[in-house]
């Protein structure tokens, strides 16, 4: 009995707390939902169910969205999370009115802010996603085509006209990094993966001898490459945890014998793989206009 009383007391300091959390806004959600994950994410051992709700705008959907919100604290008999950015005070003052526990960006820091500039801010929905910016928008943009244009190892000659080339063996991580570096910061980044031809050798494959300068190396554990070839290609050679071990021990050992700047990205998010990349190689947001 005593055996089974510590499995059980063992079981239940694994099991999270589940709590709810609405993200709610007038216009796409996106700065709510993105400042309230970076929040959330300093508090461990809870399951957070998370729930988006755009575009609140219409009498209908906001009643809709209460409603949800009132049956889920009943449901789960603690109050939901909301993270806001909803602009128009009657609709804020309604939600507040539901069983829920209300944090309002703007209310939080626009009120400082207009004290400090001594002037109230405008209300206007979409501002911070808008296009009022157009020549940081088609920055972007170009950036985006850059990278889908140059992606795994797609026309190399051009990879001149790169802000940088990431590197490394198949499926570490190269092209969402890519994707992510020019959807938030303007970077025209290209990729190459390092193949089984370029093994044979201890040196750069010939195609990127001449943007050297522009390498920057993606690596992560053998253990962790395994796992995501495995949903890819299962139980083949390429996934096979020993094909991972010598893949990843030689592109290490390249990168330093070539003095390429790399980064062990297991346990990194792809924000904080963008951003280190960017400090290391001295880059710069090209899109402050957004």
């Amino acid at each position: 009995m005593a055996l089974f009383g510590k499995l059980d007391k063992i079981k239940s300091s694994v099991i999270k707390q589940r709590r709810t959390v609405f993200f709610l806004s007038d216009r796409t959600g996106i700065t709510a939902e993105t400042l309230g994950h970076s929040l959330l994410t300093q508090f461990d051992g809870i399951e957070w169910v998370k729930i988006s709700i755009p575009f609140l705008d219409e009498i209908g959907k906001i009643k809709a969205a209460i409603d949800q919100i009132n049956q889920v604290a009943v449901q789960e008999g603690v109050r939901p999370l909301v993270f806001s950015t909803l602009l128009k005070p009657e609709v804020l003052a309604q939600v507040r009115q539901a069983n829920c526990c209300v944090y309002d960006f703007f209310a939080m820091f626009m009120g400082p802010i207009e004290q400090e500039l001594n002037q109230s801010f405008s209300r206007i929905a979409g501002r911070s996603h808008g296009l009022q910016h157009h020549l940081a928008y088609f920055k972007r943009i170009n950036a985006i085509n850059y990278v889908l244009a140059h992606d795994d190892g797609v026309s190399p000659k051009n990879f001149a006209e790169a802000d940088i080339v990431l590197i490394g063996v198949s499926r570490t991580g190269k092209t969402p990094t890519c994707l992510y570096l020019a959807m938030q910061y303007g970077i025209a980044a290209a990729n190459y993966p390092l193949t089984q031809e370029d093994m044979g050798l201890m040196r750069l494959p010939k195609v990127l001898e001449s943007v050297q300068d522009k390498l920057f190396g993606l690596t992560l554990s053998a253990t962790q490459l395994h796992l995501i070839r495995q949903e890819r290609r299962p139980n083949s050679e390429y996934a096979s945890l020993a094909q991972c071990q010598h893949e990843i021990q030689w592109q290490q050992s390249l990168f330093k014998l070539m003095n390429i700047p790399y980064l062990n990205t297991t346990a990194i998010s792809i924000e904080e793989i963008s951003a280190i990349i960017l400090d290391q190689r001295g880059l710069k947001r090209q899109l402050y206009g957004l």
